[in-house]
């Protein structure tokens, strides 16, 4: 995990070097129930997307396939 503070923003970045996300699944990741694990729920993303949205942040995705995946969020500091 890496905080960088920027003049209006906070920027947080998780980083994994697992097996990566596909990139027709990315554009569904952050859907709720939305999961490619046996023992998933589908929620956690969805939640984290959903609390960003109500401080007006952003969060992307940025991942290779059986390199890792990137999640940036960006919140407001004001």
């Amino acid at each position: 995990m890496r905080l960088e503070d920027e003049k209006d923003y906070a920027e947080i970045k998780v980083t994994d070097d697992g097996c990566g996300i596909e990139e027709k699944d990315q554009k569904k990741i952050f859907e709720p129930f939305f999961t490619n694990k046996e023992r998933g729920t589908g929620l956690g993303l969805a939640i984290v997307n959903r609390i960003v949205d109500g401080y007006r942040g952003r969060i992307a995705i940025q991942s290779a396939v059986h390199e890792g995946t990137t999640i940036t969020v960006w919140l407001p500091c004001r």
